[in-house]
């Protein structure tokens, strides 16, 4: 849950702490939930309410779910660790890496269309950020990276451009949606 509608709540609960830990990115087969207090997220991907069963979910793709997998926190971090992970454990040539970026997000190698498309907006964003117009550092790094854990010889320029590449490459309908 946001610390956002933590703090906008009519009652903010005190058992509620959002984890600063290793827990903090541990997968959730139940997941806390009230209902005067819907999570965003969950809403944004049409999660059902607790009001009432659900047995079947249908298969839906929203704007506003493409926003929060760009936007939301939980998504940002997640897109930080994917660049550094890339950066750490792909080869050392941008092909290599898109490569290897793409088969993480959708279990298959890229067509050359998408290894060109990945590979420019790769060169777009190292020219924005080395011109200043992004700030590697708000988007590399969360309060939660470690230093020691950073890949070797990875600038925050290149962390930040492939953390970008990671936020487009998670949010691509074939990484989302099932099918």
């Amino acid at each position: 849950m946001p610390e956002s509608v933590l703090e906008f709540n009519f009652f903010k609960p005190t058992y509620w702490k959002p984890a600063e830990d290793a827990t903090r990115y541990s997968r959730a087969l139940y997941v806390f939930r009230k209902r005067s207090m819907p999570d965003p997220t969950m809403i944004a991907f049409d999660a059902p309410t607790g009001d009432a069963t659900c047995t079947r979910r249908p298969r839906s793709n929203s704007p506003l779910a493409a926003l929060t997998s760009l936007n939301e926190p939980v998504f940002v971090e997640a897109a930080q660790a994917m660049a550094q992970r890339v950066l750490r454990e792909a080869g050392k040539s941008d092909a290599e890496r898109v490569d290897y970026a793409f088969r993480l997000c959708t279990s298959r190698r890229p067509s050359a269309t998408e290894r060109d498309a990945v590979t420019q907006l790769l060169a777009s964003r190292r020219e924005k950020l080395m011109r200043g117009e992004l700030k590697a550092g708000e988007i590399a790094f969360s309060p939660f990276a470690k230093a020691a854990e950073l890949p070797p010889d990875a600038t925050p320029n290149e962390i930040a451009a492939w953390a970008v590449v990671s936020r487009v490459l998670l949010n691509l309908d074939e990484t989302v949606s099932k099918n």
